[in-house]
């Protein structure tokens, strides 16, 4: 299949423009906030939906920790907001934008859609629990919402976890509310080397298996492995010095602030790799990496959720060396150019029964098969 960026292109005012504009479709149809991560799935011939129009908080919140956006809502929006108020995105979603050679500006709509998380994942959780409500157009053209703005509200709680990771296949939002979370005073990573990438996956296991409070843990092969510790200061400090003990070992170098950070978002969206033309995107159980690392033989790879999501790049797409490198988890074609996008399956193929399962979601959000029909194929 091929994308069709320069063909018809729809440009909604609101939502009951997009319900208007479904409805009367007769060609599939490419949901697009600000096209972040359309090099990333199946190319898709359709007819562009753009949704840039469909900008702007709705609602924010603080005390009540709760924040409601229109989809196309720019990341950056979102975060100046919540900084101002001392909050932040929990999962802080991987800009992939640097990886992929187009830095496009990341929306609320796209990141809940493709329910991607950066390094905090392992213990923030994934996008979609921190995804509360939403407003939404199924294929049909109908207009519907579910989930609430309020944490403890579970009405309709379902409907968001289908959407979330769904890549615009079932419905396209119009609107989302999101929980959000408090700020840390002090941000702090230690970079610790390590002989190997087993010793640095066995470092990065015992520092999360701690009671120290570790948010993140990852590893670069150049640097060694990388622990984050969040919160206020003293406490950041004395749960450095207890860590440090208990794994006997001394940080190479610590990063505090915008360091750290800046340091888990080059992590999260895989910067070192960007000059490979092919990255996978493997999910694993963290103990696994390193067996898994020896059958996968990349160019280069990046460690992230304690080992438990590895980043390998190669030259060419060999999606059966890499699909064949482990017997649990799941392994996504990140970045590759057009052609082989659509000549291999990007997202792990599913067994026969959730591929069922799947296929009967999608007849019953979109009956005509016009959204985004193949991207996740």
């Amino acid at each position: 299949m091929r994308s069709n960026p320069e063909g018809v292109r729809h440009c909604p005012r609101d939502a009951a423009d997009v319900a208007a504009i479904v409805a009367a479709a007769e060609r599939p149809l490419e949901p697009v906030g600000a096209g972040s991560k359309r090099q990333i799935g199946r190319p898709v011939d359709a007819d562009v939906l753009d949704l840039g129009a469909l900008a702007g908080i709705v609602t924010y919140e603080p005390a009540e920790l709760v924040l409601t956006a229109r989809a196309a809502t720019p990341l950056t929006t979102i975060e100046q907001a919540l900084a101002a108020n001392g909050q932040r995105l929990a999962f802080e979603p991987p800009d992939f934008g640097r990886l992929l050679g187009a830095q496009r500006p990341q929306t609320l709509g796209g990141i809940i859609a493709t329910n991607l998380a950066g390094s905090r994942r392992v213990t923030a959780g994934a996008a979609r629990d921190h995804f509360l409500g939403f407003a939404a157009v199924t294929g049909r053209g109908e207009l519907f919402k579910a989930g609430g703005k309020v944490v403890k509200n579970v009405t309709g709680y379902d409907l968001p976890k289908l959407l979330a990771g769904s890549w615009g296949t079932l419905a396209v939002l119009t609107e989302v509310t999101i929980r959000v979370a408090p700020k840390p005073e002090l941000d702090r990573t230690l970079v610790i080397a390590t002989p190997s990438v087993a010793a640095g996956v066995a470092l990065q296991i015992a520092a999360l298996g701690s009671a120290h409070d570790v948010s993140a843990a990852g590893f670069d092969p150049k640097r060694g492995a990388l622990l984050r510790l969040e919160g206020f200061a003293p406490s950041v400090e004395a749960r450095t010095q207890a860590l440090c003990a208990e794994l006997r070992r001394a940080p190479v170098e610590i990063l505090e602030g915008t360091a750290s950070r800046a340091c888990w978002d080059d992590l999260a969206g895989a910067v070192a790799l960007a000059s490979s033309p092919v990255v996978w995107r493997l999910s694993v159980p963290p103990a696994d990496a390193p067996a898994v690392l020896e059958r996968l033989h990349p160019d280069r790879y990046l460690l992230d959720w304690g080992g438990g999501l590895i980043f390998a790049a190669y030259w060419t797409v060999d999606a059966q060396r890499v699909r064949g490198a482990f017997t649990s988890g799941h392994a996504t074609l990140l970045k590759a150019g057009a052609a082989a996008r659509a000549a291999t399956p990007v997202f792990q193929p599913q067994p026969a029964a959730v591929a069922a399962a799947a296929a009967r979601l999608r007849a019953a959000f979109d009956p005509r098969g016009i959204l985004n029909p193949g991207r996740m194929d």
